[in-house]
């Protein structure tokens, strides 16, 4: 069986909560993908850009606005999660116990989480809270994605060897570990982070919904003269 295909311009807003256990939280079925960062990592604008939705997720000149989990549903078994920001120095002290406390409990707690999506910018990849969550995603057994955004800062020369450094220094943590560059604003990488993502939305056999299944192909199957029109 070919793989399903992921629409990730099919986003919407589905609901914020503040905690797992808030009851706007969706049951934990299905399959979610996190994004986490550093609150001025561009982790709003990854989602935006990947998407292709300018206003999806909310982006502010001010970092750290990003306070409760904030979910995009893809279809009714797919959904991503925006996490709130760590490591903003601005941001009060009793604010960053509670979103951290927030973070930790989904990234514990959440049976239904697929792969993590780190996003660090290229100039200052790898920081203390960075390489935390690296760790606890490898010692979880959760594959990783790593996006060094604003990429666009670099010159390609730049670029690659900030890339393939960042790669040789994840080697240590080992476990399934993906690197790669990325930019909101050239959009540059976005192709190769959907491809990864999609490969973690993929069915589980033993747990797929069939019915869901050919519903959901059947929309897309309708969808797609239209898209092709476009």
């Amino acid at each position: 069986m070919s793989d399903l295909k992921i629409n990730f311009e099919a986003a919407t807003f589905l609901t914020s909560a503040p905690n797992i256990a808030h009851m706007h939280m969706p049951a934990d079925v299905g399959y979610e993908i996190a994004f986490a960062g550093r609150s001025n990592a561009g982790k709003s604008s990854a989602l935006n850009t990947i998407t292709r939705q300018k206003t999806l997720a909310r982006t502010s000149k001010t970092p750290g606005r990003t306070q409760l989990i904030n979910i995009f549903q893809l279809d009714p078994q797919r959904r991503l999660i925006d996490l709130p920001g760590y490591g903003y120095a601005k941001v009060p002290l009793a604010k960053k116990i509670e979103w951290q406390k927030s973070l930790s409990e989904y990234l514990q707690n959440r049976q239904c989480l697929r792969g993590l999506v780190i996003m660090m910018d290229i100039r200052h990849p790898l920081k203390d809270l960075d390489v935390n969550m690296i760790r606890w995603a490898i010692e979880s057994d959760m594959p990783v994605l790593a996006l060094l955004t604003k990429c666009d800062k670099f010159k390609s020369g730049a670029r690659k060897s900030a890339v393939l450094k960042a790669r040789k220094d994840c080697q240590v943590f080992g476990g399934n570990i993906t690197v790669q560059a990325f930019s909101s604003l050239k959009v540059i990488g976005k192709a190769e982070a959907e491809a990864v993502m999609s490969k973690w939305l993929q069915p589980d056999d033993e747990l797929i919904d069939h019915d869901l299944l050919n519903e959901v192909q059947q929309d897309e199957a309708q969808d797609e003269p239209q898209d092709n029109a476009q």
